[in-house]
């Protein structure tokens, strides 16, 4: 494992340290007020793609750079040190757009890509539903021929951003007499089209950054078809391989031990400070080593890219410590303030890092599921990573509209 950059690695994060200092000067600190993120995100987008820092590792053909994975690594690391409003656009163009220029038709690629780089389209990835999340083979949204193109009905949920975007990407079953891996196709679809009703979810946080989406006799023309019809499993990997590396690391500015030690340091008992205390010290120093090995995971997977090689299933194992990690930090926390953590908004407690370790605290509900489930990246350490038999599953060969009689 290799902890520097090379030469060339090392200059090209020094000309990203440069820019960043010169244009995310407006950045250095967090949103205060009522924000427009769109706005503020669009903005913000347009300016990296101005300067050549948008699709950094895609082809120059589709207005990428052409560049090196370890590229696009060092433009993120530098850029997270920043709070920029680029989260609107981590699933387009982290998981959206890939799927498109990797299975869509030419002519489609050229309308679609460069506009999204641009920042001018938002995209959102229209997987799980009611009873189809982790099992996403198990999906009901149908989609029937309709002369030259289709018609889609059905439900989604969990459809993250999808009450700000203008497209997404949407898996329906084309034929339920396959069994359920097979019969499936994508799509690309206009999120203002007639038939799209998006209900956003109300989280225990108070934002609503999660919809439902429902779909009623909604009408898309074949060339927005992604891959071949009943080909959407293969096409699904696609974007689900570009989801776990989107969602697979820590939060950008998210706490860390010396969070907990400033918190505890900023705490008085009857017993004297609750940084003094055994068991508190106890916790941090499990949290420090957690966090240590997250970092030396993710160093792992940087040296791989760094040499050439492709990443292994490995990267699973920090998203499950990660995502359990940050719910026992803001538990842990929340303790320690007693009631002073169950304040929020205006009335919040000025103790450090305290609602910041809230937040993180509410936000790694969702992020045990989204990118897949601990319980389906335990399956993929368990037999990607340590060779164990994988699960047995009887309705793999099953056609769709008989599983009924295996299940029964």
């Amino acid at each position: 494992m290799d902890f520097e950059d090379t030469p060339e690695e090392a200059a090209y994060r020094t000309t990203v340290r440069e820019w960043l200092a010169a244009n995310a000067a407006e950045y250095r600190a967090p949103y205060e007020g009522d924000v427009d993120l769109v706005v503020r995100g669009k903005a913000w987008q347009a300016k990296k793609y101005a300067a050549g820092y948008v699709g950094i590792t895609w082809p120059k053909a589709l207005g990428g750079q052409g560049g090196t994975p370890m590229q696009q690594i060092i433009f993120g690391q530098e850029e997270s040190k920043y709070w920029v409003p680029a989260g609107i656009y981590a699933i387009g163009l982290g998981m959206c757009i890939p799927t498109v220029f990797t299975h869509g038709r030419p002519e489609i690629i050229q309308r679609y890509v460069p506009v999204a780089m641009q920042g001018e389209e938002i995209w959102c990835q229209l997987f799980s539903e009611p009873s189809a999340g982790s099992d996403l083979a198990g999906i009901r949204t149908k989609a029937e021929r309709d002369g030259d193109g289709w018609v889609i009905n059905g439900q989604k949920v969990w459809t993250s951003g999808a009450h700000r975007a203008d497209y997404g990407i949407i898996v329906t079953r084309t034929d339920p007499t396959q069994p359920k891996h097979k019969g499936l196709t994508m799509f690309i679809i206009d999120m203002h089209a007639p038939g799209v009703e998006v209900r956003p979810i109300k989280q225990m946080a108070g934002a609503s950054e999660f919809n439902e989406v429902f779909f009623t006799d909604v009408r898309i023309a074949d060339d927005h078809r992604l891959g071949e019809v009943g080909d959407g499993w293969r096409v699904s990997l696609t974007t689900l391989m570009n989801e776990r590396l989107a969602v697979g690391g820590k939060p950008t500015n998210s706490p860390d031990a010396q969070s907990l030690i400033e918190l505890a340091r900023a705490i008085d008992t009857e017993e004297g400070n609750m940084l003094e205390q055994s068991h508190v010290r106890q916790k941090i120093a499990d949290v420090y080593i957690q966090d240590r090995g997250i970092s030396l995971t993710r160093m792992r997977t940087m040296s791989a890219i760094s040499s050439g090689r492709t990443p292994g299933p490995e990267s699973s194992i920090s998203k499950v410590v990660v995502a359990k990690l940050m719910q026992d930090m803001g538990s842990f926390a929340g303790d320690m303030a007693e009631s002073a953590g169950l304040l929020m908004g205006a009335d919040a407690s000025a103790l450090p890092h305290l609602e910041a370790l809230r937040q993180g605290y509410f936000w790694s509900a969702g992020l045990r599921i989204a990118g897949g489930t601990d319980e389906i990246l335990r399956n993929i350490i368990a037999e990607r990573v340590l060779g164990l038999p994988g699960d047995i599953r009887p309705d793999k060969t099953v056609p769709f509209n008989e599983l009924h009689k295996v299940i029964s």
